[in-house]
């Protein structure tokens, strides 16, 4: 089985898994990362999203390979102490029910604010439409984007 190396929330790792093991797996059984989810399997619900060189990627559709000399960001990793801008609005608006889809959900959202810092109602929808969330917090969802792009510095 091949060694590969990966930088994990800023920390090299060394795993020995098949080339087309998925990202996801990799962070949640082999280093122990398990804010990132598991939802469908096919890049279709978000609840996986990691940042990939600071792009949002469906983890479960990314193998090891591809993450090899790329600088991989999970939920963990977005900020030592939870206070990043969307982190601070998600407890703000108290956007999650169940909560399993808030990591990707974050992500997503985190990686959308980077490259557009003042987004209308449209955009917000369209950079997180392919995330799934089965108790439709969508509104609280949206607010609390809105909300991070206002305190993003």
């Amino acid at each position: 089985m091949p060694t590969y190396q990966i930088r994990v929330n800023g920390v090299d790792r060394t795993v020995d898994v098949s080339s087309d093991t998925p990202l996801l797996w990799v962070l949640r059984d082999h280093i122990g990362l398990v804010g990132t989810k598991f939802g469908c399997g096919i890049g279709q619900c978000g609840a996986c999203t990691v940042h990939v060189d600071g792009v949002a990627m469906r983890s479960c559709s990314a193998t090891v390979e591809m993450a090899k000399d790329r600088e991989i960001t999970t939920i963990e990793g977005l900020s030592e102490d939870g206070t990043h801008p969307v982190q601070e609005a998600w407890k703000t608006i108290d956007v999650p029910q169940c909560g399993y889809c808030q990591a990707g959900q974050i992500m997503t959202a985190a990686a959308f604010l980077e490259s557009n810092p003042n987004p209308s109602e449209n955009d917000i929808e369209n950079a997180l439409h392919g995330n799934i969330c089965r108790c439709a917090t969508y509104s609280r969802i949206k607010k609390a984007v809105k909300l991070a792009a206002e305190n993003m510095d």
